[in-house]
């Protein structure tokens, strides 16, 4: 291989290299401010009782579809929380 082929296919994976890692820098980036937006967007937060024979056992907090975590209804946030629920009887 002549010296400018080589100089040529050096070249060639260096700027494949610089390529990708521009393009997982870029997923990075966007992975982070979509998980920023979602953090800081509250509006699409909900809260789901899980019943059993008719007692409350869990409070899923919900962002749209993505369960977020899991909220024990006998805690003072998960009392707090389906306080704000309850019905006048």
């Amino acid at each position: 291989m002549s010296e400018e082929a080589v100089k040529a296919a050096e070249a060639i994976e260096t700027t494949e290299v610089a390529a990708a890692e521009t393009a997982e820098t870029t997923a990075e980036a966007t992975a982070e401010e979509a998980t920023a937006e979602e953090v800081i967007n509250p509006e699409n937060v909900s809260y789901h009782a899980v019943e059993k024979e008719g007692n409350v056992t869990a409070i899923w907090e919900m962002q749209g579809p993505k369960h977020i975590r899991t909220i024990d209804p006998r805690s003072s946030e998960g009392k707090q929380i389906l306080a704000l629920f309850e019905t006048a009887g």
